[in-house]
């Protein structure tokens, strides 16, 4: 038998055995894919299976992640902690090998993929920290920072519009590290694709700046062998080697068609399929010599024996730089951090009367970015109004690497991309555009959420007080949508001092990614009240109680903007004789997370009557006002017009809100007798 053609069937047996048991799955394109991954993983691959996290190994992403069970079996054949019986609970309640690819949970994957194009963008994050990282840290003699980033594709990638906004900056970028795979078996679940995906692809990369290589055999061990060293050589553009595949190779009467695709072969099928491709073993059953010609353990240690080498003469040289390279892709923080913090508050609680907090957002840049140099940050070609520039800025470019990033008008890309920066290590990413624009990047989003990744998202422009831009620019419900999506922290700062505290809960958080929704218009300064830090990274803290009586009559909750009308609504009830308190909740989700006792403290469940206001959708703020609470807030889309008009037309006015809250302890008066 082929030995060349034992390594791929291993890989197309377990594809088709696993997804059987599971009677789910996709087993068409890993059979299409073995043999490339075949010839990519055992003759090009740089990694070490018994330590997935060598910060030097080569990247490995299948974007295409339906086809998940072909990397599960590549960890299982090469030595990851990736069991057989892994595989036999393919897809089953806490399996280490779910339906898609997941970061964190399966030992070897590097990024969850299944939303087809996102794993590509994630690649191009990872090429680009590459080289960025490589430009601060490497040395002559010296090449510390050193590998590859592999990209399996599928049609289905490339047919994603993500795939042009990554691509395109990749190529612009120069990123000569990134090798792309795609499968083209021209088949989809609704079947042949060239009645809608007609695209040149080789021009279209070429457009691009890519290097590519057309019309590779992808059954072909050779021909892929050669393409992989060609695109090797080729260091100042990124490579697609554009592989023709049959989807569920070897399969007498599925290969080719979508019956492969993303359902079981089935029992008779499979046999036959074996039998086709002359393998005789059981379910399951990877003879000895295949196992012994796959692993991979023995010089996976190895390689990483020699590059721990090189850099022990690196430390003794550079000790300085080591040192820094180490701390950095530890995601350890800077040792003087706290007391440098301290500073900032300081400082921000003193200052920055009538600022915008974009503003107030840049100027906190500005101080931490010298403490901070793995800030890798940028914004979707609104820097100038998303103020995420500071002086220290160095863009990146196709020639130099830096720390700032003009994605472009790439929302979806720009998020996904820095996803990827993220999961490389070493870097804190920051991506930034209007509010009403998150929508363009959602899945990115959900995407770093579900992964739980530091990925800070900078979102201003943040409700109709943008103003005349109107309705297609003026954010309604995406604060709520944010705020709903699990493990992500949305903050709504209302002035100098949250906004610090904000960023410094983003900075530190490492179990997920953090959204800071920013004003574009000045907002007032609360310094005047006597505030701890440590209150404000609660979530929510009683900014002032106005006491008349013993009892509390009314609570104002608000953040952002609002909060300045929360309080000048306490405090005119208060000179009518009632006592008023007003909560700022700069954060719901972090204050959600605080002990009972707290959250008693700040809302006593004894007190129905509670007002909630915010420039988003009401619906949200139920869970905080109850049933027999009011909430000031938008109920439809804004219109074209100056700031100061929408606010009075939505009823964010003083006088309205007044008599609103007074309606409302009338009312719940009642109800009592």
């Amino acid at each position: 038998m082929d030995k060349n053609k034992d390594l791929s069937n291993a890989l197309r047996a377990l594809s088709m055995d696993s997804v059987q048991k599971a009677n789910s799955g996709h087993p068409g394109a890993p059979m299409g894919m073995a043999d490339i991954a075949s010839v990519l993983w055992r003759k090009f691959l740089k990694h070490n299976p018994k330590n997935p996290f060598w910060a030097n190994r080569d990247r490995f992403i299948l974007s295409n992640g339906h086809a998940s069970i072909l990397l599960y079996s590549l960890l299982h054949l090469t030595g990851y902690d990736v069991s057989i019986l892994d595989l036999k609970n393919f897809r089953q309640l806490n399996s280490k090998t779910p339906g898609h690819p997941e970061y964190s949970h399966t030992p070897g994957v590097e990024t969850t993929t299944g939303p087809l194009g996102q794993g590509l963008a994630v690649g191009v994050g990872m090429a680009l920290s590459e080289k960025t990282f490589g430009s601060y840290f490497n040395r002559p003699n010296f090449k510390i920072v050193d590998h590859y980033t592999y990209v399996f594709v599928g049609d289905g990638c490339l047919m994603e519009g993500i795939s042009h906004e990554c691509c395109s900056l990749a190529g612009t970028w120069k990123l000569g590290k990134l090798i792309v795979f795609y499968d083209k078996n021209d088949i989809s679940i609704d079947g042949k694709t060239k009645n809608w995906f007609s695209d040149n692809t080789e021009k279209r990369f070429k457009a691009y700046n890519w290097h590519v290589i057309s019309e590779v055999d992808g059954h072909n061990i050779n021909s892929i062998s050669k393409a992989i060293k060609k695109c090797q050589s080729v260091l100042d553009k990124p490579s697609i080697i554009i592989c023709r595949t049959i989807i569920g190779f070897g399969s007498p009467n599925k290969s080719g068609t979508e019956q492969s695709h993303g359902a079981p072969l089935g029992e008779n099928e499979i046999l036959l399929t074996k039998k086709k491709l002359n393998w005789k073993y059981d379910k399951f059953e990877i003879p000895k010599h295949v196992y012994k010609l796959w692993d991979f353990t023995k010089k996976g240690k190895i390689l990483e024996k020699k590059w721990n080498k090189k850099f022990s003469d690196y430390c003794l040289k550079y000790p300085y730089l080591s040192k820094e390279y180490i701390r950095r892709i530890k995601g350890n923080f800077p040792l003087d951090w706290k007391l440098k913090f301290e500073k900032l508050i300081k400082f921000f609680n003193k200052s920055h009367e009538n600022y915008s907090t974009r503003k107030i957002s840049q100027d906190i840049l500005e101080f931490i970015s010298p403490i901070f140099p793995e800030l890798f940050g940028g914004s979707a070609d609104l820097a100038p109004s998303n103020l995420t520039q500071w002086s220290g800025s160095k863009p990146i470019h196709k020639y130099s690497s830096g720390n700032y990033i003009h994605y472009g008008v790439r929302e979806f890309g720009m998020t996904a991309i820095a996803n990827g920066i993220s999961q490389y290590k070493g870097f804190i990413p920051f991506t930034a555009t209007f509010l009403i624009f998150s929508e363009y990047s959602r899945n990115a989003v959900r995407m770093a959420s579900l992964m739980k990744i530091r990925h800070i998202f900078i979102y201003t422009h943040d409700s109709i007080g943008l103003g005349e831009d109107g309705p297609t620019h003026q954010p309604v419900e995406q604060i709520s949508t944010l705020r709903l999506t699990p493990n992500l922290s949305v903050w709504r700062p209302a002035d100098a001092l949250e906004t610090a505290v904000s960023w410094k809960y983003a900075l530190e958080k490492k179990n997920g990614p953090t959204a800071l929704v920013l004003s574009r218009q000045d907002l007032c300064c609360f310094s005047k009240f006597k505030r701890r830090y440590k209150d404000i990274a609660l979530g929510a803290y009683i900014l002032k109680d106005f006491v008349n009586n013993k009892t509390l009559d009314i609570i104002f909750i608000a953040t952002g903007s609002e909060l300045k009308l929360a309080f000048l609504v306490a405090q005119k009830m208060s000179n009518m004789g009632y006592f008023t308190r007003v909560v700022s909740m700069p954060s719901t989700d972090v204050f959600d997370s605080q002990n009972k006792s707290y959250k008693e403290k700040i809302l006593p469940s004894k007190i129905k009557n509670r007002v909630a206001i915010e420039a988003s959708t009401s619906d949200f703020w139920y869970k905080y006002v109850g049933l027999q609470g009011k909430i000031i807030g938008m109920n439809t889309f804004g219109e074209s017009a100056p700031a100061k008009d929408l606010f009075i037309r939505y009823g964010f006015t003083l006088e309205n809100i007044l008599k609103k809250s007074l309606a409302l302890i009338k009312k719940n008066n009642i109800l009592k007798k």
